[in-house]
This record gives C-alpha cells, structure tokens and sequence, in this order.
C-alpha cells in the first residue's frame, strides 16, 4: 500500500524540494507533487527509483512500517514479535469485555462553569455527553475549571448540580453573577454573599446583594468521567 506522506515526509528530512526530485526522475513537477497528496500512486519502477533517490531500503514507501519492520526480522526476531503481538492483543481485548460488561450511565455536562476567579455562562444548548459508572441524581450537571476548589473538585471533574437555592451556609452551591459562574461554599451575609474557595490559596470573594447574585443550587456529587 503506498503511503504519500512517507514519501514527503523523506524528502523534507533530506532537505530536497519536489522540483529536484521530479528532475532526477524525468517527470514533471505536477506529477510528482500528485503522488505527495496521494491523489496518484507511482508505478512500481518510479517507487524503486525513489528508494534509491531517497536512499530509503526497498518497501519504505509501499508497506506499513510494521509489516516493514517485521520483514527485516529473523525468524527468531519474527516469533517474538508474534507472542508479543498476540499477548497485546488479548491483554486489549480483556479491557473491552470489561468494559461493554460495566455499565456505564450517560450525562449530559452543560458550560464550563468556574472554580477559579469565574468563568462566562455558555448557552444551555451547548453540552458534552460523557459517562460514569454509577447513576446520581441531579438536575443538570456542569464542568468545574481551575484549581480553587481541590482536592475535592478537581479541574476537569463533573459537577453535579441540585436546584434547590440556598439551604445553609458553608454548603458548596453555584452561583451566577454579571454573566459568570462560580462553585463555591457560600456564606450569607448582611449585604451580599461571601464565596470560600475550598483551595487555601485563593481569598474570599464578595459579591453584593445590589449586583443581584443567584444561587441556582447545591453541588450533590461529582466525578472524573469515564470513557463510554
């Protein structure tokens, strides 16, 4: 099978341009450039003069670099490859089963929402399916970005998210403010709501009840998404 972009891939290595090459091989650029893209394929004697122009060994353009590299083996070196090969394969095939065996459940993971300074609100049409090995409930659930809420929120984890407004303080709850989203443990306070990162290393945030913040509701779980 012949691969063009082994073919390119070659030349730049040895710093050549498509026009010397098609010169040395008596065809016009055009034609040469067509096999790079892959939209020709050379016949069997222009690929042999390309292995020599390119110094490449016999094959390196028309067989795939395993099957080359196989070739080049000895028996011995073959029967190992063999084994390996088929313990691989096996060892790939056990991590299927286990897989298509453990059920997994699909969620929908709406924006990215912030646990760092905040993060826009993106259109709830927008969302990534992933999966998870266990169902928990929740009315929507939410991505968590940065880090001012680990260990227990990791960056990248899935929030999971019950409507419920406000319930009690210290509670980690999402609240939406001026166009951003925050995962916080929230405080009420006389004037406006007090935002504590779980992270030590970020300050309190408060925002004033006169900039109209909305709890939607409290974080019930979350989890790294598994592959569906």
């Amino acid at each position: 099978m012949y691969q063009p972009e082994k073919l390119k891939a070659r030349r730049k290595e040895l710093k050549l341009t498509q026009k010397e090459i098609a010169e040395q091989l008596g065809i016009s650029f055009q034609a040469y450039s067509a096999w790079e893209r892959g939209v020709k394929e050379p016949s069997e004697e222009k690929v042999r003069q390309l292995e020599e122009i390119l110094k490449v060994p016999k094959g390196y353009f028309t067989q795939i670099e395993i099957v080359r590299l196989y070739n080049s083996l000895s028996n011995q070196g073959k029967e190992k490859v063999v084994v390996y090969a088929r313990d691989l394969a096996q060892e790939e095939q056990a991590k299927k089963v286990m897989l298509i065996s453990e059920k997994l459940f699909e969620y929908h993971v709406y924006e990215r929402m912030s646990a760092g300074i905040g993060a826009s609100v993106y259109d709830d049409r927008n969302f990534d399916t992933v999966y998870f090995n266990e169902e928990l409930a929740h009315d929507f659930a939410s991505w968590v970005s940065g880090d001012s809420m680990e260990p227990k929120y990791q960056n990248g984890s899935v929030a999971l998210i019950r409507e419920t407004g406000f319930d009690y303080d210290g509670a980690v709850y999402a609240v939406v403010c001026n166009n951003q989203t925050y995962i916080k443990r929230v405080y009420r306070e006389e004037d406006g709501l007090r935002l504590v990162s779980i992270n030590p290393k970020y300050k309190d945030i408060f925002i004033s009840y006169e900039e109209d913040p909305r709890i939607v509701g409290i974080i019930v779980g979350n989890f790294v998404p598994m592959e569906g």
